[in-house]
């Protein structure tokens, strides 16, 4: 290796990453006419408009500068009232706003994972799970689960080590939309406290929640790290505001790091975001709760459905006999773009598709999702 092929100069980590197989679907997306998506994990209705325009006003007043790392003041005052109120007995609970929930994660685990260091999450995961611990030399650990998606807690005590971090908890979950009983969340949210494992809790879905309000495993640990954020929420997917809170020793490192990374999130949006708290965002979720209902009752007599109780994602089992990407690729050839469950997955047995569109869109997904359940 020499000379000008610029192979030299990339760093072997890079060699553990692939290119997410979300985004290969997308790209097939590009080669198809007129197809019926169902791939897209982000929300169909516009960003509200007072966040719009409190964004717009933001620009014309001249805030397209950095703000502080922490946040906009005004911002976090907002959302630490809110957190507050959430969890009035935590005495030690500091937040930060991030660059997205991504970001938030990032930080998170860059700053409390050691080269050999693991981190505990539930198969299936979000695609960033198993990445982004390697950017510090880590490693995910993968929890096996039952066919509702929960792990046993039994099992995730014996698979805590002398190199286990953290503990990662998604719910409403992505991609398979299963929200975790609470009762299994204070089990698990107690093993961590007891062992000195770190829980962190990505509540991005948080609002999606359709069978009863939104539970929170820091509800049992007061040493919790809890990320969320404004992109599914009020659709700001592309304006990259999250936040993250939890004990103020972590918060302070992870505000150092942001300083040498992200720097801040987007001045404007931040502006944005603070509008937004004061929207009643109901509607929204009740007629996203409606196309759930939808797509569960045409597809559950054709396929084996987990109880999507949230979030905006349903994660069927392929038909018998089918590998999940093989199904996934009969899919795309009659123009019907979901995503493999082997993207989530140690397993090649399901697929994801995600409600988050029109309604025509759906009953077109539903129908070709039928007749191929059929042939």
């Amino acid at each position: 290796m020499g000379g000008n092929d610029p192979e030299r100069w990339i760093a072997a980590r890079m060699g553990k990453f692939e290119s997410s197989g979300i985004r290969k679907v997308f790209d097939l997306a590009r080669q198809l006419k007129d197809p019926v998506n169902l791939s897209i994990g982000q929300p169909d209705f516009p960003v509200p408009a007072p966040c719009r325009q409190a964004a717009i006003r933001a620009i014309e007043a001249g805030h397209n500068s950095y703000t502080v790392t922490q946040g906009l003041a005004s911002l976090r005052d907002k959302l630490g009232r809110q957190v507050a109120a959430r969890f009035p007995s935590h005495s030690d609970r500091k937040l930060l706003v991030t660059s997205g929930t991504s970001g938030a994660l990032v930080l998170a685990l860059m700053t409390v994972l050691d080269p050999g260091d693991e981190v505990l999450a539930c198969d299936p995961w979000f695609v960033m799970y198993p990445n982004l611990p390697l950017l510090a030399g880590g490693i995910m650990k993968a929890l096996p689960t039952g066919p509702d998606f929960m792990p046993d807690p039994d099992q995730v005590e014996r698979e805590i080590g002398p190199r286990t971090k953290a503990l990662i908890i998604n719910s409403p979950a992505n991609p398979t939309g299963a929200i975790m009983p609470a009762s299994l969340m204070e089990r698990l949210a107690r093993l961590c406290a007891k062992r000195g494992v770190l829980l962190i809790s990505d509540e991005i879905y948080s609002l999606f929640s359709f069978d009863g309000p939104h539970r929170s495993p820091a509800e049992f640990n007061e040493q919790a790290l809890v990320i969320d954020g404004f992109s599914k929420t009020y659709a700001m997917t592309g304006w990259r505001v999250g936040y993250i809170h939890g004990p103020s020793r972590l918060i302070e490192e992870m505000t150092k790091l942001q300083q040498y990374t992200f720097v801040c999130a987007p001045s404007m949006a931040q502006h944005g975001a603070l509008e937004a708290l004061d929207l009643d965002m109901s509607p929204i979720v009740s007629d996203y709760g409606r196309k759930r209902d939808y797509m569960r009752e045409r597809l559950e007599k054709y396929y084996d459905i987990g109880p999507p109780g949230g979030a905006f994602y349903i994660y069927p089992k392929a038909p018998s006999g089918m590998k999940g990407s093989d199904f996934v690729a009969k899919a795309i050839a009659n123009n019907l773009l979901i995503i493999p469950g082997n993207v989530f997955s140690a397993s090649d047995t399901h697929f994801r598709l995600s409600y988050a569109v029109a309604d025509r869109e759906l009953e077109r997904g539903a129908d070709l999702l039928i007749k191929l359940a059929r042939d």
